[in-house]
């Protein structure tokens, strides 16, 4: 129920669509990156802007072809020689995570494909050994493992029992969507082994989406999928030998059901493997250092907490890959918020743990780990949750030190090169964004000035931020665009704009605030005034009490901040109360169907997308993780539930779904319908056929949605003064 991070994307294609159209790859050590161009791959020195053509696209055409590869990602030998390219990229579930992959070798000109027996597009995570003269790679057909030796062209299936059920070096659906776990499996530093995972898919129940629209008679489309309150996969991790054949489970403490391991990698020596471990109801973490020669598992660091306890991902763009070494792999980084605040840890081999950032705040997103030189660049805002600045802290700790420059109000993004010397820095606020500038670190000296620059104009409606205190004291931050001809003295709809979830913040200092990505035109210039407000819950920088106040609580500690918020905004005079209308996608879909039954004297209209009508109908690790066990509180999942308050329903409600959506079944519309129905609840309804959650399939569907949302919205909550 993460749809707001789709919301962010299309807002940027519209106002940053050169971000996007260049994909940047910082090179090792030597401050420069590359990029692809329409001559191939180019190397580029930020500094002076020079281009070196790294591999050109004529180099890059298969024999018998007339074309080049389209590449949409690549890797580099160490050696440099050798470069491992990946094409014809296809979708599993939200990302293109199959495709097929090729090797450049730069001595030769040769380009050769690897796995070329296999069907295309089946080959996943294709990494070169650390010799750079092997490939492992998932093949998604079958889910084993192979290895293809570069000289010889011989391929070795490391894993043989692979099936749709059992997966080898990758995961299931609920594992990708909410862990961010992908790519699994490793090669060991000294490339003599792979450390894998493995899931047991056998025991999960299918559920069924149908495609009605694709043939003359329709078909199932099944997805393994553990409701709330099932049982996971069973997870294990194994190890593979290439010099012995020799494949081994690593003997984890604990049932392989009832626990998650979400993060796995190899300590720099290649003897032991490290891992993280979560009990089902993710409240208790426990890291293990593995002797891979012994098989002897060590916990060298357990933590507890009341709520749940998240991972790597949640502050790493959610990719929870790597393990944060320090001091030549005797001790590693690692997060918690333990003590109140999400802060920086030292942790070494024999479970001893020490302080880094000596400063009550929150690490927002941690944006460089510099090894060599002992520094850690963070992201913070000490004093104001909608906004992103950037941190250093050296690893031996002490008090972090602000870099960006106390002139830059606002959400502040850094790409900084892998070896922490420069960085590209984008800048924006709710009036302004300044793009592509390059700075030292870490003394944030400008190198580069910001090479693009835009501003919303007064006309279009200008975002304000405020603060609101509800009945029950608990201040909530908002952003609010007025009608661009506002006048006090008039009375003006207002359309709120909610998520509402741990998953997502929506209040956010930064351009894309207070736009509408599915409104056709302009919500100020027509008339109204757009609202969102952050709820407890949120998952902002305001300490762990404001984020963990929701467990248990999803659906009715949310529910009431946003509408004890939007009571007091009921209070000020321009406000006309009788147009009041709600609006969300996932989350923010099931946050507006619970505004409406719960508060239905507050919200006249709503538009809910792709809503979760039933919490006991999402996936287990995201509902469990915030709701606890079903088996424990059922009743804390049905009084959140909007199919509870569905009756209560008074005003106007259009409900949007996909039939194809794999994240939130359809089966909850259904579910919702029928309960509306039963109590006679009128509504308007729109299905569309076999898209996803996104609802972005297909000729004409973004523009379909974004017709159907502006017309409703202004027939039922008329735009203008009064």
């Amino acid at each position: 129920m993460k749809h707001i991070r789709i919301i962010i994307l299309l807002l940027i294609v519209c106002y940053f669509p050169n971000l996007l159209l260049a994909q940047r790859f910082w090179a090792e050590d030597d401050g420069q990156y590359y990029e692809f161009s329409e001559k191939g791959i180019e190397l580029i020195n930020p500094k002076s802007a020079q281009r070196t053509l790294f591999l050109a696209n004529k180099l890059l055409v298969p024999a018998g072809k007339t074309n080049a590869l389209e590449i949409s990602h690549f890797s580099i030998s160490d050696s440099k020689e050798r470069i491992l390219l990946y094409t014809n990229s296809k979708r599993v579930w939200r990302e293109e995570t199959r495709g097929d992959y090729w090797v450049f070798d730069k001595k030769t000109n040769q380009l050769t494909q690897l796995g070329a027996s296999f069907p295309a597009s089946q080959l996943m995570f294709a990494k070169f050994n650390p010799q750079g003269t092997k490939v492992a790679y998932v093949v998604k057909s079958n889910h084993n493992i192979y290895v293809e030796d570069l000289a010889t062209g011989a391929i070795k299936q490391i894993t043989t029992d692979g099936t749709d059920r059992i997966i080898n070096g990758t995961f299931d659906w609920v594992y990708e969507e909410e862990f961010g776990c992908k790519d699994g499996f490793r090669w060991s530093p000294d490339g003599n082994a792979i450390a894998y995972w493995k899931l047991d898919a056998r025991a999960i129940r299918n559920f069924l989406m149908i495609n009605n629209t694709d043939s003359i008679y329709s078909y199932t489309i099944p997805i393994e999928y553990p409701k709330v309150g099932q049982a996971p996969s069973a997870c294990t991790i194994w190890t593979y030998q290439l010099a012995t054949d020799a494949t081994t489970q690593i003997q984890v403490p604990g049932d392989a059901i009832q626990h998650y391991i979400p993060r796995m990698e190899w300590s720099l020596d290649s003897k032991q493997v490290i891992l993280q471990q979560l009990n089902r109801k993710q409240n208790e973490s426990k890291i293990y250092l593995i002797d891979v020669a012994t098989n002897n598992a060590k916990n060298i660091h357990s933590e507890k907490n009341d709520s749940w306890i998240d991972i790597k991902s949640r502050w790493n763009n959610n990719d929870p890959t790597g393990w944060d070494w320090i001091q030549n792999g005797k001790a590693f980084i690692w997060v918690s918020e333990k003590d109140g605040w999400r802060k920086i840890y030292q942790i070494d081999l024999q479970g001893n743990e020490k302080l880094i950032t000596h400063a009550d705040y929150d690490v927002i997103d941690i944006e460089l780990f510099d090894a060599k030189r002992e520094m850690i660049y963070f992201s913070a805002s000490p004093n104001n949750a909608t906004q992103k600045y950037l941190y250093s802290v050296s690893t031996k700790g002490g008090a972090p030190k602000r870099l960006t420059p106390e002139s830059f109000s606002g959400t502040c993004e850094y790409d900084i090169a892998k070896n922490g010397q420069i960085a590209i820095f984008n800048f924006s606020n709710n009036k302004t964004a300044k793009s592509n500038a390059l700075i030292e670190l870490p003394t944030h000296k400008t190198l580069v000035d910001f090479r693009g620059t835009i501003s919303k104009k007064p006309e279009d409606g200008i975002t304000e931020f405020f603060k609101v205190t509800t009945a029950d004291g608990v201040s909530l931050d908002g952003w609010m665009v007025k009608p661009s001809n506002f006048n006090p003295n008039k009375k003006y709809p207002v359309v709120f704009m909610v998520y509402g979830e741990p998953a997502s913040q929506t209040v956010l200092d930064n351009f894309r605030a207070g736009m509408n990505s599915l409104y056709s035109g302009n919500m100020s210039k027509d008339g109204y005034i757009y609202i969102s407000l952050e709820n407890r819950g949120a998952p902002a920088p305001k300490g762990t009490e404001w984020r963990k106040s929701i467990y248990r609580k999803i659906g009715q500690l949310n529910i009431r901040d946003q509408a004890l918020g939007a009571k007091e905004i009921l209070k000020w005079s321009f406000v006309d109360s009788s147009r009041i209308a709600v609006w969300g996608w996932s989350g923010g879909g099931s946050s507006t169907l619970n505004l409406l039954g719960q508060y239905p004297e507050i919200y006249k209209t709503g538009i809910a997308i792709a809503a979760v009508a039933d919490q006991l109908l999402y996936d287990n690790v995201y509902q469990e993780r915030y709701m606890g066990l079903p088996q424990e509180n059922l009743e804390d999942f049905q009084n959140g539930s909007p199919l509870k308050y569905a009756k209560n329903i008074k005003g106007n409600l259009l409900y949007i779904h996909g039939t194809g959506d794999d994240n939130v079944h359809y089966q909850n519309a259904e579910v919702l319908i029928n309960e509306l129905v039963k109590n006679n609840v009128q509504f308007q309804f729109m299905s569309y056929p076999n898209r996803s959650h996104s609802i972005n399939e297909g000729e004409g569907t973004s523009q379909h949605l974004k017709t159907l949302f502006t017309n409703y919205l202004k027939q039922h909550c008329p735009p203008g003064a009064r």
